[in-house]
Protein backbone atom coordinates (compact mmCIF):
# COMPACT_ATOMS: atom_id res chain seq x y z
CA UNK A 1 0.00 0.00 0.00
CA UNK A 2 1.44 3.79 -0.90
CA UNK A 3 1.90 5.69 1.97
CA UNK A 4 -0.48 8.38 2.77
CA UNK A 5 0.02 11.75 0.68
CA UNK A 6 -0.62 13.73 3.48
CA UNK A 7 1.83 11.62 5.55
CA UNK A 8 4.70 12.16 2.70
CA UNK A 9 4.00 15.61 2.60
CA UNK A 10 4.18 15.79 6.51
CA UNK A 11 0.78 18.46 6.80
CA UNK A 12 -2.66 17.14 8.17
CA UNK A 13 -5.61 16.07 6.52
CA UNK A 14 -7.40 19.63 6.86
CA UNK A 15 -4.29 21.46 5.42
CA UNK A 16 -4.81 24.70 3.01
CA UNK A 17 -3.11 25.32 0.30
CA UNK A 18 -0.74 27.53 1.26
CA UNK A 19 0.41 25.03 3.85
CA UNK A 20 0.45 22.26 0.99
CA UNK A 21 2.27 24.76 -1.30
CA UNK A 22 5.07 25.30 1.61
CA UNK A 23 5.33 21.94 2.69
CA UNK A 24 6.30 20.81 -0.73
CA UNK A 25 8.63 23.58 -1.55
CA UNK A 26 10.80 22.86 1.84
CA UNK A 27 10.58 18.81 0.44
CA UNK A 28 11.12 19.54 -2.96
CA UNK A 29 14.26 22.17 -1.86
CA UNK A 30 15.98 19.28 0.32
CA UNK A 31 15.37 15.89 -1.52
CA UNK A 32 15.78 17.24 -5.26
CA UNK A 33 18.56 14.32 -6.77
CA UNK A 34 20.80 17.29 -7.64
CA UNK A 35 20.92 18.17 -3.66
CA UNK A 36 20.79 15.28 -2.12
CA UNK A 37 23.32 12.64 -2.87
CA UNK A 38 21.77 9.32 -1.11
CA UNK A 39 20.56 6.47 -2.79
CA UNK A 40 16.90 7.15 -2.25
CA UNK A 41 16.88 10.91 -3.57
CA UNK A 42 15.26 10.62 -6.73
CA UNK A 43 12.17 7.91 -5.29
CA UNK A 44 11.76 10.39 -2.26
CA UNK A 45 11.61 13.02 -4.66
CA UNK A 46 8.71 11.50 -6.99
CA UNK A 47 7.18 10.69 -3.44
CA UNK A 48 6.74 14.01 -2.96
CA UNK A 49 6.17 15.26 -6.50
CA UNK A 50 3.27 12.73 -6.59
CA UNK A 51 1.89 13.93 -3.59
CA UNK A 52 1.58 17.69 -3.99
CA UNK A 53 0.30 17.03 -7.64
CA UNK A 54 -2.86 15.33 -6.29
CA UNK A 55 -3.47 17.27 -3.30
CA UNK A 56 -2.88 20.66 -4.62
CA UNK A 57 -5.63 19.84 -7.17
CA UNK A 58 -8.94 20.49 -5.41
CA UNK A 59 -10.72 18.03 -7.92
CA UNK A 60 -7.95 15.10 -7.40
CA UNK A 61 -7.84 15.68 -3.99
CA UNK A 62 -11.49 15.06 -3.46
CA UNK A 63 -11.03 11.95 -5.42
CA UNK A 64 -8.03 10.95 -3.15
CA UNK A 65 -9.81 11.88 0.14
CA UNK A 66 -13.09 9.99 -0.80
CA UNK A 67 -10.63 6.84 -1.95
CA UNK A 68 -8.39 6.85 0.62
CA UNK A 69 -10.74 7.66 4.14
CA UNK A 70 -13.58 5.41 2.67
CA UNK A 71 -12.52 1.95 3.05
CA UNK A 72 -10.80 1.76 -0.35
CA UNK A 73 -7.02 2.34 0.43
CA UNK A 74 -4.36 4.01 -1.09
CA UNK A 75 -4.27 0.84 -3.74
CA UNK A 76 -7.99 2.17 -4.99
CA UNK A 77 -6.43 5.29 -6.27
CA UNK A 78 -4.62 4.42 -9.29
CA UNK A 79 -3.89 7.47 -11.62
CA UNK A 80 -7.25 9.53 -10.31
CA UNK A 81 -6.82 13.17 -12.31
CA UNK A 82 -3.29 11.93 -14.04
CA UNK A 83 -4.99 12.20 -17.56
CA UNK A 84 -3.21 13.45 -20.67
CA UNK A 85 -3.66 17.04 -20.37
CA UNK A 86 -1.84 16.84 -17.09
CA UNK A 87 1.20 14.94 -18.50
CA UNK A 88 1.16 17.38 -21.56
CA UNK A 89 1.34 20.48 -19.19
CA UNK A 90 3.64 18.69 -17.11
CA UNK A 91 6.21 17.91 -20.20
CA UNK A 92 5.83 21.31 -21.60
CA UNK A 93 7.26 22.52 -18.21
CA UNK A 94 10.04 20.54 -18.34
CA UNK A 95 10.86 21.25 -21.31
CA UNK A 96 10.91 25.06 -20.28
CA UNK A 97 12.83 24.43 -17.39
CA UNK A 98 15.76 22.92 -19.80
CA UNK A 99 16.59 19.50 -21.43
CA UNK A 100 17.87 17.36 -18.36
CA UNK A 101 17.08 19.31 -16.30
CA UNK A 102 14.69 16.83 -14.24
CA UNK A 103 15.10 14.05 -16.35
CA UNK A 104 13.20 11.14 -14.65
CA UNK A 105 12.21 13.39 -11.30
CA UNK A 106 8.51 12.70 -11.79
CA UNK A 107 7.86 16.29 -11.99
CA UNK A 108 4.37 16.77 -13.82
CA UNK A 109 0.95 18.00 -13.16
CA UNK A 110 2.54 21.95 -11.24
CA UNK A 111 1.25 24.15 -12.92
CA UNK A 112 0.65 26.70 -9.81
CA UNK A 113 4.49 26.00 -9.08
CA UNK A 114 7.22 28.11 -10.92
CA UNK A 115 10.40 25.57 -11.23
CA UNK A 116 13.34 28.19 -11.34
CA UNK A 117 11.24 30.17 -8.34
CA UNK A 118 10.87 27.10 -6.50
CA UNK A 119 15.38 26.45 -6.74
CA UNK A 120 16.24 29.99 -6.03
CA UNK A 121 17.42 30.44 -9.55
CA UNK A 122 19.59 27.24 -9.42
CA UNK A 123 19.30 26.14 -13.17
CA UNK A 124 19.82 28.51 -15.90
CA UNK A 125 17.89 29.69 -18.94
CA UNK A 126 19.20 26.92 -20.99
CA UNK A 127 19.27 23.96 -18.11
CA UNK A 128 22.49 24.50 -17.43
CA UNK A 129 23.23 24.11 -13.40
CA UNK A 130 24.67 27.35 -11.52
CA UNK A 131 25.58 26.98 -7.74
CA UNK A 132 23.90 24.89 -5.80
CA UNK A 133 23.79 25.11 -1.49
CA UNK A 134 25.22 21.60 -0.12
CA UNK A 135 23.11 19.55 2.03
CA UNK A 136 22.16 20.06 5.72
CA UNK A 137 23.72 16.80 7.65
CA UNK A 138 22.93 15.29 10.60
CA UNK A 139 25.21 13.50 13.32
CA UNK A 140 24.32 12.37 16.99
CA UNK A 141 26.27 13.22 20.06
CA UNK A 142 26.76 11.27 23.36
CA UNK A 143 27.04 13.81 26.14
CA UNK A 144 27.43 12.83 29.52
CA UNK A 145 24.85 14.34 32.54
CA UNK A 146 27.87 16.52 33.93
CA UNK A 147 28.35 18.13 30.35
CA UNK A 148 24.32 18.64 30.30
CA UNK A 149 24.88 20.31 33.77
CA UNK A 150 27.87 22.48 33.04
CA UNK A 151 28.68 22.49 29.52
CA UNK A 152 31.59 22.35 27.88
CA UNK A 153 33.39 22.08 24.90
CA UNK A 154 34.44 18.82 22.61
CA UNK A 155 36.68 17.86 19.48
CA UNK A 156 34.93 15.71 17.48
CA UNK A 157 36.40 13.38 14.97
CA UNK A 158 33.98 13.72 11.35
CA UNK A 159 34.42 12.41 8.06
CA UNK A 160 38.21 13.16 8.57
CA UNK A 161 37.73 16.30 9.77
CA UNK A 162 38.44 17.68 13.53
CA UNK A 163 35.62 19.65 14.45
CA UNK A 164 35.15 21.83 17.48
CA UNK A 165 31.82 21.59 19.26
CA UNK A 166 30.36 24.14 22.13
CA UNK A 167 28.30 21.73 24.00
CA UNK A 168 25.59 24.52 25.48
CA UNK A 169 25.16 24.77 29.55
CA UNK A 170 21.22 23.03 30.18
CA UNK A 171 21.74 20.71 26.59
CA UNK A 172 18.87 18.10 26.92
CA UNK A 173 18.25 14.74 24.80
CA UNK A 174 17.43 15.32 21.33
CA UNK A 175 18.00 18.99 21.38
CA UNK A 176 20.25 19.90 17.81
CA UNK A 177 23.67 21.76 17.59
CA UNK A 178 23.97 23.95 14.65
CA UNK A 179 27.62 23.77 13.08
CA UNK A 180 27.06 26.49 10.40
CA UNK A 181 28.67 25.44 7.14
CA UNK A 182 29.89 22.29 8.56
CA UNK A 183 27.59 19.78 6.01
CA UNK A 184 27.62 18.57 2.27
CA UNK A 185 29.45 20.43 0.17
CA UNK A 186 27.93 23.21 -2.05
CA UNK A 187 28.14 22.70 -5.93
CA UNK A 188 29.66 25.34 -7.85
CA UNK A 189 29.94 28.37 -5.57
CA UNK A 190 26.93 27.19 -3.97
CA UNK A 191 27.72 27.58 -0.21
CA UNK A 192 27.91 24.48 2.21
CA UNK A 193 25.15 22.90 4.13
CA UNK A 194 25.09 23.27 7.86
CA UNK A 195 25.71 20.31 10.48
CA UNK A 196 23.07 19.26 12.90
CA UNK A 197 24.26 17.47 16.21
CA UNK A 198 21.91 16.06 17.80
CA UNK A 199 22.11 15.42 21.54
CA UNK A 200 22.09 11.83 23.09
CA UNK A 201 22.49 11.89 26.77
CA UNK A 202 24.25 8.91 27.99
CA UNK A 203 23.05 6.55 30.54
CA UNK A 204 24.24 7.01 33.53
CA UNK A 205 25.39 4.67 36.80
CA UNK A 206 23.79 7.13 39.29
CA UNK A 207 21.56 9.68 37.59
CA UNK A 208 18.71 9.18 35.74
CA UNK A 209 17.21 11.74 33.36
CA UNK A 210 13.39 13.18 32.20
CA UNK A 211 13.52 16.17 30.27
CA UNK A 212 15.30 18.70 32.41
CA UNK A 213 13.94 16.54 36.29
CA UNK A 214 16.94 14.39 37.47
CA UNK A 215 16.53 11.21 39.79
CA UNK A 216 18.92 9.77 41.90
CA UNK A 217 19.03 7.31 44.73
CA UNK A 218 19.74 8.92 48.45
CA UNK A 219 21.42 6.26 50.72
CA UNK A 220 20.48 6.61 54.53
CA UNK A 221 20.77 4.58 57.26
CA UNK A 222 17.95 2.57 59.30
CA UNK A 223 18.27 4.65 62.44
CA UNK A 224 18.70 8.29 60.18
CA UNK A 225 14.96 6.89 58.18
CA UNK A 226 13.61 5.96 61.34
CA UNK A 227 14.72 9.17 62.82
CA UNK A 228 15.32 11.48 60.58
CA UNK A 229 18.48 13.17 59.56
CA UNK A 230 20.27 15.77 57.40
CA UNK A 231 22.25 14.23 54.77
CA UNK A 232 24.23 15.13 52.17
CA UNK A 233 23.93 14.14 48.50
CA UNK A 234 26.09 14.42 45.66
CA UNK A 235 25.11 16.10 42.37
CA UNK A 236 26.70 17.18 39.59
CA UNK A 237 25.63 20.43 40.84
CA UNK A 238 27.56 20.37 43.91
CA UNK A 239 26.42 18.53 47.20
CA UNK A 240 23.25 20.27 48.80
CA UNK A 241 22.17 18.86 52.19
CA UNK A 242 18.91 16.95 52.36
CA UNK A 243 16.53 16.43 55.08
CA UNK A 244 15.23 13.49 55.56
CA UNK A 245 11.72 13.34 57.24
CA UNK A 246 11.46 11.09 60.32
CA UNK A 247 9.49 7.85 59.43
CA UNK A 248 10.80 7.32 55.98
CA UNK A 249 10.81 4.21 53.71
CA UNK A 250 12.45 3.29 50.71
CA UNK A 251 11.35 5.07 47.60
CA UNK A 252 10.13 7.98 49.41
CA UNK A 253 10.78 10.80 46.54
CA UNK A 254 12.31 14.09 48.01
CA UNK A 255 12.22 17.26 45.92
CA UNK A 256 15.23 19.57 45.16
CA UNK A 257 13.50 22.53 43.66
CA UNK A 258 15.57 23.95 40.73
CA UNK A 259 18.60 21.66 40.77
CA UNK A 260 18.04 19.49 37.91
CA UNK A 261 18.98 20.31 34.47
CA UNK A 262 19.66 24.17 34.20
CA UNK A 263 17.56 25.56 31.40
CA UNK A 264 19.10 28.61 30.12
CA UNK A 265 16.18 30.33 29.17
CA UNK A 266 13.73 29.79 31.85
CA UNK A 267 13.10 27.80 34.59
CA UNK A 268 15.41 24.64 35.34
CA UNK A 269 14.76 21.46 36.11
CA UNK A 270 14.20 19.75 40.08
CA UNK A 271 16.16 16.88 41.80
CA UNK A 272 14.04 14.24 42.80
CA UNK A 273 16.10 12.06 45.93
CA UNK A 274 14.72 8.65 46.32
CA UNK A 275 15.19 7.58 49.65
CA UNK A 276 16.89 4.16 49.82
CA UNK A 277 17.09 2.55 53.13
CA UNK A 278 20.67 0.85 52.96
CA UNK A 279 21.51 -1.75 55.99
CA UNK A 280 24.83 -2.90 57.30
CA UNK A 281 26.66 -5.94 55.59
CA UNK A 282 28.61 -7.15 58.52
CA UNK A 283 27.57 -5.31 61.86
CA UNK A 284 29.96 -5.40 64.44
CA UNK A 285 29.29 -7.21 67.54
CA UNK A 286 27.57 -4.05 69.24
CA UNK A 287 25.83 -3.18 66.54
CA UNK A 288 24.41 -6.42 65.80
CA UNK A 289 23.27 -6.86 69.67
CA UNK A 290 21.19 -3.73 69.10
CA UNK A 291 19.95 -4.72 66.15
CA UNK A 292 18.51 -7.73 67.89
CA UNK A 293 17.13 -5.91 71.22
CA UNK A 294 15.51 -3.82 69.05
CA UNK A 295 13.88 -6.75 67.19
CA UNK A 296 12.66 -7.84 70.58
CA UNK A 297 11.05 -5.39 72.06
CA UNK A 298 9.36 -3.59 68.89
CA UNK A 299 5.92 -4.36 67.74
CA UNK A 300 6.91 -3.17 63.93
CA UNK A 301 5.37 -5.52 61.45
CA UNK A 302 6.42 -3.81 58.15
CA UNK A 303 4.25 -6.39 56.05
CA UNK A 304 1.06 -5.27 57.89
CA UNK A 305 -0.54 -2.82 55.56
CA UNK A 306 -1.78 -0.75 58.70
CA UNK A 307 1.54 -0.30 60.04
CA UNK A 308 3.42 1.40 56.96
CA UNK A 309 3.94 4.94 56.44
Amino acid sequence: MARDYYEVLGVSRDASPDELQRAYRKLARRHHPDVDRSPSAEDTFKEINEAYRVLSDPQRRQEYDRSRYAGGGAGRYAGAGAGRDAGEAGRARQRRAGPGAFAGAGFEGFEGIDIDDLFGGVFGARGAAGPIAGADQEAELEVTVEEAYHGGRRVLGLDGRELEVTIPRGVTDGQRIRLSGQGGHGRGDGQPGDLYLVVRLAPHPRYRVVDRDVYVDLPVAPWEAVLGATVPLRTPAGEPKVTVPPGSSSGRRLRLRGQGLPNPRGTPGDLYAEVRIVVPRDPDPRERELFEELAKVSTFDPRDPRRRR
